[in-house]
């Protein structure tokens, strides 16, 4: 052997011998990554396997809920199996105004716009039948989507109404920390363009749950984040709880529903003092036994 060969020969020995160091180098390292503790434990395992089957749970359990339609027309609602004329025409004058101002592109004064709260001053005025009709006068325009949300957590009526479950969870499991993303308590109806909150479990603390910061958020996220949406709320009563005046300082339109011959004028007056942070108050005049000629009163004299 040349002298040339020798030290080929010995330099390949050396390669070798770095290419085998390195590869234990190399599985040792992987051995001591493997062994390290940020590596899952068994426990961490069963936690995260737990939380991943939650989520699919609830995803799976997502499905649309068919509203009971023969129920709803016999009650009074806005269906299209319903035959009454008059009511649809009655809530279209109704819901233009406040849709209007939703919907314009160009600013026009209005904090959170496209929030609408529907309340009354005392129980019994008709709140609830007409954020749900309201709802779904909006929903039937084929371009429009609505959020129905049953802020009235002491006594909600919504899941009643419409026979939603009345375990599902809502607005107050959101706020309370339970729920934290605000689409796992929606509940998609089979009315297209409707999707409801329920007001969740009862909470001993609700006012402050709406009086909350995590409540203040929601209501910027519902403005912003569904911005081509239209959210109402049905809240309690004004004079018979501060829940709905802490929610009237997250929303951009009142409508004020008032029993005809039966609320009075200082109920009224009271009412309207509890909403003077808001930017638009209408006042709907609900369960009138005169009748009133529609055309008389038309969308022009009904916004002034």
């Amino acid at each position: 052997m040349s002298i040339i060969d020798k030290i080929v020969e010995k330099a390949d020995k050396k390669d070798k011998g770095k290419a085998l160091q390195k590869k234990e180098k190399v599985d040792s390292l992987v051995v001591g990554r493997m062994t390290e503790s940020n590596f899952p434990s068994h426990s961490e395992k069963l936690s995260l396997k737990t939380t991943t089957d939650k989520i699919e749970t609830k995803i799976k359990s997502k499905k649309i809920f068919s509203l009971d339609r023969k129920k709803m027309v016999k009650a009074g609602f806005l269906c299209d199996e319903n035959t009454d004329n008059q009511t649809p025409e009655e809530y279209r004058v109704i819901k233009r105004p406040l849709v209007n101002n939703a919907m314009e592109v160009q600013e026009n004064g209005i904090n959170r716009k496209n929030l609408i709260l529907i309340t009354s001053s005392q129980p019994g005025e008709g709140k609830t039948f007409t954020a749900i009709n309201l709802a779904l006068s909006i929903a039937s325009e084929r371009d429009k989507q609505v959020l129905l949300v049953d802020a009235d957590v002491a006594k909600p009526s919504i899941n009643k109404v419409l026979g939603i479950n009345e375990n599902e969870s809502g607005l107050t499991d959101y706020l309370n920390g339970d729920e934290d993303d605000i689409s796992m308590i929606m509940i998609k109806t089979d009315i297209p363009g409707l999707t409801i909150i329920p007001a969740g479990k009862k909470h001993i603390y609700s006012t402050e749950l709406l009086a909350s910061k995590r409540m203040a958020l929601l209501a910027d996220e519902l403005h912003s984040r569904y911005a081509d949406r239209i959210v109402i709320f049905d809240s309690p009563p004004l004079l018979a709880a501060t829940q709905a005046e802490v929610i009237a300082g997250h929303v951009g339109q009142v409508v004020l529903v008032i029993e005809a011959e039966n609320t009075s004028q200082g109920m009224v007056l009271e009412s309207i003092e509890k909403l003077e942070v808001c930017d638009v108050v209408v006042a709907l005049l609900n369960k009138v036994t005169r009748s009133f000629d529609l055309n008389k009163y038309g969308y022009g004299q009904y916004g002034q």
